[in-house]
C-alpha cells in the first residue's frame, strides 16, 4: 500500500510526539524568519505549534503564559506585570497541562501567584506546542481543556562545532530583557548552556495611572548529553530560576520564585521491526516561594510573610510500536508524587519566618498507565485513540481552618487520605479530502480529573456543606471536537469547534452567606460549553500577507441555570504584513466584544467574576531589518492609541498605597520596543 507523505508524517508526530529522531532527522527552524504579529496557524488537527524564539507582537512578559496569550482560544488572567494564569477555551488551572521538557512543575502559592507557567521562560526552548482538547492520553492525567507542551529540540552533531542564539531587548516602561543560548558539541558529545534576564518597572495604563506591575526575573539551564548514533540520547539537565513581582490585584508581593530542577532522560530509536523507540526520564522540582507585604511596597502596620514551598518527584517510561504497516502505538507509565508546606509570620519583626519549621498541609501522588494507537484505515483517513487509567492519593495534612467570622477551627478531615482510580480515554477519525489539500476531523473525547490542591486545600476555606472540602468529587468532562485543517501553501485555514458536557465542575465561589460567615467555597455543578477557533492565512503576494483569527467560548452553569463564570468574550486578530527578506513592516488589530455573561463571584481557582465588560480595539505597529543573515532588528509599537482597556478575566485591583485603585488590573497602555536577535552556527 502506498502513503501520502503528509499522512506518513502526521501518523509519525502522532504515535512518536516529541521524540529524538524526529528531531534529527529535521532541519532546526529558522528563528529569524518574521515577525509573528498575529497567531500561529493550526496546520494539522488540534495541533498548534510555536517558536518562543522569534519575534512577536505585542511584545510578551518573559514567562509562558503571555506567549500562550498570541495562540486563538488562550486568555490570560492578569495580576500583575507578569505571572497571569494561561486560560485555554475558558478552562484554567490543572484542567490546561503544563510540560517542560516533559517535566510536571507545580507551583507553591496558596493563591497562584506562581502559576506553573511562571518558572517558564519561553526564549530557552525550541518549540511550544498545544494541544487542544482532551485528544490525547501521553502528557499526563486531566487535560481536559488541553495540554501545552514547551520543547527543547536535539540535533546530533555531524562534527564539531557549536550554536548560538541570544537576543537583548529594551522597551517602555524600563522592560529589559537578555537571552544566550550556546550548544557544542561532537557527534558524540554535546553541551548546552541557556541563561536569560528580564526586567521592568512599573507599567501605566492608557490613562497615564501606574500599575504596581514591577518585574525581574532570571534563569539559567545546563545540559550535558552523550549521542553516541543518530538513534541513542542520554541527557542531564539542571535548572536554577528566581525572580521577584510585584502584584496590582492583592495585598503582598512575590519576593523570591526560586525553582530547581534536575531531570535525566534517556530515548532510543529504530531498534528493532517491532520496536521503533524506547523513552525514558526521571526529574526532581523543588519550588521555593515567599511573598510579603513590605519589600515591593509601603506598609505601616505588621510586616507580613507567607513562605510556601513545593517539592514534586516523577518519572514516564514509554515504547513506541509498529504493530503493522499501518498500525503503530505507543504504551507507557509515568508518575508524580508532590508535597507542600507552609510557614508564615504575622510580625516579621519580632518573628522571622527564617527561624519557622514548615508545616506540611497536603501531599498528592499519581500512577499512570496509558497506550494510544494510530491505524490507518487508507491513504486518506486515519484512526487515533488512546486509554488511560489514573490512581490518586491525597492526604489532608492541616490540623486546623482559617474561615472567616470564626478564626482558627478544627480541621474535620485532618489525616484523611483519599484514593481513587480514574479513566480517560478518546477516539479521533481524520480524512484527507481528495484532490483538495484539507483534512477533516471529529474526536470525542472523556477525561476524569482530580481536584488539585488548590481545590481541595488552599483556595478553599469551607465547601458548601462542611468546613473542608477535601472531599470535593473528581470532575468528568465529555467532549467532542471537529474541525477542518487547510493549506494550499498560499492559504493556510483552520476551522475547530468544541461541544463539552462537563459533570461536577469544580467552581470556586468567593462569598457564600452563611449567618455572619462569608468564607470562600468550592461546589461541584454540572457545565455545558461550547465554541471554537478560525485561523486563516493567506499571501496576497511575494511580499503581503493577511492573518485572521477568531476564537469564542460560551458556557452555562446548569446546576444554578446561570452564565459559567471567568469565560472571555469573543475576539477577533487581524493582520498585515509586507516582508521582502530584508525589510518588513507589519501590523495587528486586536477586537474584543463586551462580555455581559457573568456570574458575580463565582469562578476557578484563580479569580472570579466582576461583572459586566465594555468591548475594545487595540492596533499595534512593527517593522525588522536583516542586515544580514543570521540577525533580525525589530521594533513595535503596541497598543498605538493609548487604549485603557481591562481583560474581562483579569484580577480585580487591590488598594495598593501610591498607586490609584482600579475595577480590574488595567493592560498596558502605549508601549515601544526594540529587540535585537541573533543567530549563529
Amino acid at each position: 500500500m502506498m502513503f501520502k507523505p503528509r499522512i506518513l508524517a502526521a501518523t509519525l508526530a502522532a504515535v512518536m510526539p516529541c521524540s529524538f529522531a524526529a528531531a534529527a532527522d529535521r532541519e532546526e527552524p529558522s528563528r529569524l524568519e518574521e515577525v509573528v504579529v498575529t497567531a500561529p496557524m493550526m496546520l494539522e488537527p488540534l495541533v498548534v505549534t510555536t517558536d518562543p524564539k522569534a519575534p512577536r507582537q505585542p511584545v510578551p512578559a518573559h514567562d509562558g503564559a503571555d506567549y500562550l496569550k498570541t495562540i486563538p482560544g488562550f486568555s490570560v488572567i492578569r495580576k500583575g506585570g507578569t505571572d497571569g494564569d494561561p486560560v485555554l477555551r475558558g478552562m484554567a488551572g490543572s484542567r490546561l497541562n503544563i510540560l517542560l521538557d516533559g517535566e510536571q512543575i507545580l507551583g507553591g502559592c496558596g493563591n497562584r501567584m506562581d502559576p506553573p507557567t511562571a518558572y517558564v521562560f519561553p526564549e530557552s526552548y525550541d518549540k511550544i506546542t498545544v494541544l487542544k482538547g482532551p485528544q490525547t492520553v501521553l502528557y499526563g492525567p486531566g487535560n481536559s481543556a488541553g495540554t501545552v507542551l514547551f520543547e527543547r529540540t536535539i540535533k546530533r552533531f555531524d562534527q564539531p562545532g557549536w550554536k548560538f542564539n541570544g537576543s537583548l531587548a529594551v522597551g517602555s516602561f524600563g522592560r529589559n530583557d537578555q537571552v544566550a543560548d550556546i550548544r557544542a558539541g561532537t557527534p558524540d558529545y554535546y553541551v548546552q548552556g541557556t541563561a536569560t534576564r528580564s526586567d521592568a518597572d512599573d507599567y501605566k495604563d492608557g490613562s497615564g495611572k501606574s500599575v504596581h506591575s514591577a518585574f525581574t526575573r532570571w534563569s539559567t539551564n545546563g545540559a550535558i548529553g552523550w549521542t553516541p548514533d543518530n538513534d541513542t540520547r542520554l541527557e542531564l539537565t539542571g535548572t536554577h530560576s528566581d525572580g521577584q513581582a510585584a502584584y496590582a490585584d492583592r495585598t503582598m508581593d512575590g519576593i523570591l520564585f526560586s525553582r530547581d530542577n534536575v531531570g535525566l532522560k534517556f530515548e532510543k530509536n529504530r531498534i528493532s521491526p517491532l520496536v521503533e523507540k524506547v523513552e525514558a526520564q526521571a526529574f526532581y522540582n523543588y519550588v521555593d516561594h515567599v511573598m510579603d507585604n513590605y519589600s515591593l511596597r509601603p506598609v505601616s502596620g505588621n510586616k507580613m510573610v507567607s513562605n510556601p514551598d513545593r517539592e514534586t518527584v516523577g518519572g514516564r517510561a514509554a515504547i513506541g510500536l509498529r504493530l503493522a504497516e499501518i498500525t503503530k502505538a505507543t504504551l507507557g507509565v509515568d508518575y508524580q508524587t508532590n508535597k507542600h508546606t507552609l510557614r508564615s509570620t504575622m510580625n516579621q519583626t519580632t518573628t522571622p519566618y527564617e527561624n519557622m519549621a514548615r508545616t506540611e498541609d497536603a501531599n498528592f501522588r499519581n500512577y499512570g498507565l496509558f497506550g494510544e494507537l494510530t491505524h490507518l484505515l487508507g491513504e486518506r483517513d486515519k484512526l487515533i485513540g488512546g486509554l488511560r487509567a489514573d490512581n490518586w492519593n491525597a492526604e489532608d495534612k492541616r490540623a486546623t481552618l482559617t474561615i472567616t467570622g470564626l478564626g482558627t477551627v478544627a480541621n474535620p478531615t485532618v489525616g484523611k487520605e483519599r484514593s481513587e482510580t480514574m479513566t480517560s480515554g478518546f477516539g479521533r477519525y481524520e480524512h484527507d479530502l481528495s484532490g483538495t489539500p484539507a483534512t477533516l476531523y471529529a474526536g470525542l473525547g472523556h477525561t476524569e480529573r482530580f481536584p488539585d490542591y488548590w481545590e481541595l486545600v488552599s483556595a478553599t476555606k469551607e465547601s458548601a456543606d462542611t468546613l473542608s472540602a477535601f472531599d470535593s468529587r473528581p470532575e468528568k468532562t465529555n467532549q467532542l471536537d471537529v474541525g477542518v485543517v487547510y493549506n494550499s501553501g498560499k492559504l493556510t485555514a483552520s476551522v475547530s469547534g468544541f461541544y463539552s458536557k462537563i459533570d461536577d465542575y469544580l467552581m470556586v465561589q468567593s462569598s457564600y452567606v452563611k449567618g455572619a460567615r462569608t468564607p470562600t467555597i468550592v461546589r461541584n455543578v454540572d457545565a455545558t460549553t461550547w465554541g471554537g477557533e478560525v485561523g486563516l492565512s493567506y499571501a496576497l503576494s511575494g511580499t503581503w500577507k493577511t492573518d485572521a483569527t477568531l476564537a469564542y467560548v460560551r458556557g452555562d452553569n446548569d446546576t444554578d441555570s446561570t452564565a459559567l463564570a471567568q469565560l472571555p468574550p469573543l475576539e477577533a486578530r487581524l493582520g498585515l504584513t509586507y516582508d521582502n527578506k530584508v525589510w518588513s513592516v507589519g501590523s495587528l488589530l486586536r477586537l474584543e466584544s463586551e462580555q455581559d455573561r457573568f456570574d458575580l463571584n463565582k469562578g476557578n481557582i484563580v479569580g472570579q467574576d466582576i461583572g459586566r465588560t465594555a468591548g475594545f480595539g487595540i492596533f499595534s505597529v512593527n517593522a525588522g531589518y536583516r542586515p544580514k543573515k543570521g540577525t533580525l532588528i525589530s521594533g513595535g509599537v503596541d497598543n498605538l492609541f493609548d487604549k485603557t482597556y481591562a481583560e474581562h478575566i483579569s484580577r480585580g485591583g487591590a488598594m495598593v498605597t501610591g498607586f490609584e485603585q482600579t475595577t480590574r488590573v488595567n493592560e498596558p497602555g502605549r508601549n515601544l520596543w526594540v529587540k535585537l536577535n541573533i543567530a549563529l552556527d
